[in-house]
């Protein structure tokens, strides 16, 4: 494995790791932070590919002005997470539903990509 190959791993696991912060966070200053440890480590991504201008517009442009407004906005509304909360649950089964669809379709999309790819080779 290479060091690229390596640092590509570590990247793409702290992004994860991120974006799972940003939706199962109960503190919504919180999911702002892992929503910018997430755009960071993003920029990194494009740094590895040698974009450094997409690395440097999504940093100053995401983070340095979309995420001091959500920041702001979050701080200033007084949410009530708890109320909201309550009556997630009778979603659950849909956003299930639509979740086992996506997988279904990421799946055929690499099945038939490989697929294309033995036969044209």
């Amino acid at each position: 494995m290479t060091f690229v190959a390596l640092l590509f791993y570590v990247f793409a696991a702290v992004l994860l790791f991120a974006a799972l912060g940003v939706v199962f966070s109960r503190n919504p200053v919180h999911a702002v932070m892992f929503l910018v440890l997430a755009f960071f480590q993003s920029a990194l991504l494009w740094l590895l590919v040698e974009a450094e201008f997409l690395a440097i517009v999504l940093v100053l442009v995401y983070v340095g002005a979309v995420m001091v407004l959500f920041l702001f906005v979050v701080m200033m509304l007084d949410i009530n997470v708890e109320s909201m909360r309550r009556n997630l649950t009778r979603y659950a089964p849909f956003a299930l539903l639509i979740g086992l669809l996506m997988i279904v379709e990421l799946v055929q999309l690499i099945w038939r990509a490989r697929r294309d790819e033995v036969t044209a080779g």
